[in-house]
């Protein structure tokens, strides 16, 4: 995915159907914002670019009196989304803002550093619990229920890994004391 890969997020959302920005954001809190996040700020420019583009298009739907536009996919952005779709390879980003906090935890106290790690297990555990929720509702299919399968997958791993940081942290406040 290229810089900005905001446009692959909109491309995909759409081939769902039509959307406004809004409902773009909401379906991407709901779903890939677990491992691919878009915030209005990307998503409303990133619209006017694909439409000018003739990727996407727009139509007025105003809703209870308020001004509201849906955007579809045009041929050429199917295709573009179909295109980027079956290129090899695809990049790889993690941004944790967890792991982040303990790679510069040397900067606290041993006892301080114990304490990243549980807020990373405990924020772990916080979104497992929301993935199983997921699961549970049955509105994962096909690939998108194997997606939730790795975010499942991998938050129990990264859980597990967590309680053993623990573990040999706390070990190491015994020698230490």
């Amino acid at each position: 995915m290229r810089a900005g890969g905001v446009e692959y997020v909109i491309l995909g959302a759409l081939s769902f159907g039509p959307r406004s920005g809004y409902e773009i954001k909401r379906l991407v809190d709901k779903s890939t914002r677990f491992f691919w996040a878009a915030s209005y700020g990307q998503i409303y420019p990133e619209l006017r670019r694909l439409e000018q583009e003739g990727l996407i298009e727009s139509e007025s739907d105003p809703q209870g009196g308020r001004r509201r536009i849906r955007y579809s996919l045009t041929p050429a952005g199917r295709d573009r989304l179909r295109g980027w779709l079956r290129e090899p390879g695809a990049g790889y980003e993690v941004r944790d803002e967890g792991l982040l906090k303990l790679f510069f935890a040397r900067a606290l106290e041993p006892d301080e550093v114990h304490e990243v790690v549980r807020a990373l297990r405990v924020e772990r555990e916080r979104v497992l619990e929301q993935l199983r929720a997921i699961e549970r509702m049955g509105v994962a299919r096909e690939s998108g229920a194997l997606v939730l399968e790795y975010g499942i997958s991998s938050h129990e791993w990264m859980i597990d890994w967590c309680r053993d940081a623990e573990e040999r942290l706390g070990r190491r406040e015994e020698v230490a004391r």
